[in-house]
């Protein structure tokens, strides 16, 4: 039987992580899988405290510190490089977010849904939330049309450029597509040490679709899987439904993505496409009295920064660079 290690990411929300693990456990019965728990560098007592119940309810489950916080993709690299408790290689690892809770079968049905099309390299599950609504998790890679589309919201420019469009309808069945979010997704072993890890130069955001993208230019496909259903809370940790501007670390991981699979010349191409996107959609939401729909001077910060990134590589870009793209378990 194939071998499956199940990796939860923790921040600050211990009671949470514990509850999904729960979760996780019940969907694990009847597989070969591990759980284990990073906690990365909650600083909150969260590690003493996940360590103290898993400890005191006799769970199977190990706990690790990542020692520093460098993000998600960080954080899941860490779990998965921990590997099996024996010391062995897994076959597929699954990730899944600290609120998120999948049901008793649907790690099950990603493990035998990559059984089953050996070139799907990811797999991941149907989300919905807390109300029962499905959560829109399968998308489009980014490109300077979507850009565009995706500023200036309007429906005619929309239908003309739909098959650039990054979010997809909700799949009402399996299908490949190009990314997913990764609240639950399981991926190939055999795929990641070919394509490597999780790119650490993200801290939030970009990451899962940065990660499908080299999957995909290493001859591996994502799966998007409807049998495979997860309840996502979503937003615990970033506190992403309160942002009233954008962070910096949103801005960094967007234009790392396009300069780094794209170069900086396209990168600046979509950054002047959403910007001349952005600009028509303010005009119209004037003329129109339309709410306001980004953070506060979210157009002023991307220009200013994406001006400032063209310059000079952000922190940590050589490095990536340099990096072997290949796992060390």
């Amino acid at each position: 039987m194939a071998r499956i290690l199940v990796v939860s990411l923790n921040f600050r929300t211990p009671e949470m992580t514990l509850k999904s693990a729960h979760a996780a456990l019940a969907a694990m019965q009847g597989l070969e899988a591990e759980l284990v728990i990073v906690d990365n560098d909650s600083g909150d007592g969260s590690y003493d405290w996940l360590c103290a119940q898993v400890a005191a309810q006799a769970l199977p489950i190990r706990v690790i510190q990542s020692g520093h916080n460098g993000g998600f993709g960080a954080g899941n690299n860490v779990g998965i490089r921990a590997g099996m408790s024996d010391g062995g290689r897994p076959d597929y690892v699954y990730l899944l977010n600290s609120d998120a809770f999948p049901t008793t079968d649907a790690i099950a049905k990603l493990h035998d849904h990559l059984e089953a099309h050996p070139r799907a390299g990811c797999a991941g599950s149907y989300i919905h939330g807390e109300d029962g609504e499905a959560h829109m998790t399968a998308f489009r890679f980014p490109s300077i049309a979507s850009e565009f589309e995706g500023a200036i919201r309007f429906g005619p420019v929309s239908r003309v450029l739909s098959r650039w469009r990054v979010p997809l309808a909700v799949p009402e069945a399996t299908q490949k597509v190009d990314w997913l979010a990764g609240a639950s997704m399981m991926l190939r072993m055999d795929a990641l040490e070919q394509s490597g890890l999780f790119d650490e130069v993200y801290f939030l955001y970009f990451e899962e679709t940065d990660l499908c993208l080299q999957l995909a230019q290493h001859g591996f496909e994502t799966h998007y899987v409807h049998d495979s259903a997860v309840m996502h809370i979503g937003s615990v940790s970033t506190g992403m439904r309160r942002w009233e501007r954008i962070p910096g670390y949103w801005l960094d991981s967007r234009w790392h993505y396009f300069s780094k699979n794209h170069g900086r010349l396209y990168a600046a191409g979509a950054t002047l496409a959403h910007g001349l996107g952005g600009a028509l959609w303010r005009v119209r939401r004037r003329l129109q009295g339309k709410p306001p729909a980004d953070p506060k001077h979210f157009l002023r910060d991307l220009l200013k920064h994406d001006l400032s990134a063209a310059t000079r590589p952000l922190p940590g870009v050589a490095a990536a660079q340099r990096r072997d793209d290949h796992v060390q378990v």
